[in-house]
């Protein structure tokens, strides 16, 4: 089969590698559309040393089962699917509490590190365990369903605030944020207040059809919620960039009692306004990946309550992937998500 082999730092060639193996209790998909990760972006360099070559990447994607293992349920020839990036055991604490992206065992498709590696779904196939499968409702296209991924992981972000209602606030304005964004305005969170520095990401902000945008450059997301609540402060604040500033602009645009929800994570270390959580009594969140919240998600997308093309840049060959990932690396104007066709 053909893949897209990142075969050293910041170098992808498009060759012929070996069909992936299928055990009995896995899938063999044929790969329909596999959208690029702003991981896979950040990992190409070896900055995060989480993509070392040579290595498949890609773990946002959706297909058609072409073989099931003798074990897999629930699973046959033809049937459309996506899966769920993160494979977990089923077997340790967290998997039989149901927090399976807390997995001890947790692995990542499409993910090259020190203590595992796992070929994805830049390729013409991708073998998956069958207990990460998700069926495709009727009109979620194969591009659609390619971004389930992150929309799951905005999803377990917003799922894990207790606040149900009220003003909210969103730092960053990428694919996650523009997600979150979505799913609190779908909840009936009001007034809904996003911000980012570039100018481009406001403008498909407001495409999406939210109103109350500011440029953090130039206005803090904390002035802006205080303005619009009276100077109370916002129920609810989630940070989608994960840097000083933005997670900075998160706490300190809360009310007393507010939570925040910290899903970004560019840097590693971060700076908090700790004396804000301290006298506010704030909560604060760390959100990691998603945990069984594909079939909502779907639901969502078939019902027209998330608006995914909007997100959709392009629509380019796989054969044609490292020039796009390398464009997206290289942050050119007007690319948010890129989908990837074998």
């Amino acid at each position: 089969m053909k893949a897209l082999v990142l075969e050293e730092y910041g170098k992808f060639i498009y060759r012929d590698v070996p069909m992936p193996e299928t055990g009995d209790d896995d899938v063999l998909i044929r790969v329909m559309a596999c959208s690029v990760c702003g991981s896979d972006v950040h990992g190409m360099d070896g900055s995060t040393g989480r993509r070392i070559p040579p290595v498949i990447m890609g773990h946002e994607a959706a297909g058609v089962v072409v073989k099931a293992g003798k074990n897999a349920r629930g699973v046959a020839e033809g049937d459309r699917v996506t899966f769920d990036s993160t494979v977990y055991c089923g077997v340790c604490g967290y998997c039989k509490s149901g927090a399976v992206n807390l997995c001890d065992n947790r692995r990542v498709i499409g993910v090259s590190c020190g203590e595992y590696r796992m070929d994805g779904a830049f390729a013409e196939y991708v073998s998956v365990p069958a207990r990460v499968i998700y069926k495709l409702p009727d009109g979620v296209s194969y591009e659609q369903a390619a971004m389930i991924e992150p929309l799951s992981v905005a999803y377990h972000a917003v799922s894990l605030a207790r606040a149900v209602s009220g003003a909210a606030v969103v730092a960053g304005c990428g694919t996650i944020g523009l997600l979150v964004a979505q799913l609190l305005r779908d909840r009936g969170f009001a007034p809904l207040i996003l911000s980012d520095v570039v100018e481009e990401k406001l403008e498909l902000a407001a495409a999406l059809g939210f109103d109350n945008r500011v440029n953090s450059s130039e206005i803090s997301l904390a002035e802006a919620a205080g303005a619009a609540t009276g100077g109370r402060g916002a129920d609810l604040s989630v940070d989608a960039v994960g840097i000083d500033a933005s997670v900075t602009d998160a706490i300190s645009s809360l009310k007393k009692g507010g939570e925040c929800v910290l899903i970004g994570n560019i840097k590693p270390q971060v700076t908090i306004p700790l004396q804000q959580v301290v006298t506010k009594q704030l909560t604060l969140f760390g959100s990691c990946a998603s945990s069984g919240e594909y079939p909502r998600c779907l639901e969502l997308i078939a019902d027209g309550r998330v608006d995914i093309d909007k997100l959709i840049s392009k629509t380019v060959p796989l054969s044609d992937g490292g020039e796009w990932i390398g464009r997206l690396y290289n942050r050119e104007p007007g690319l948010y998500k890129i989908v990837l066709i074998p």
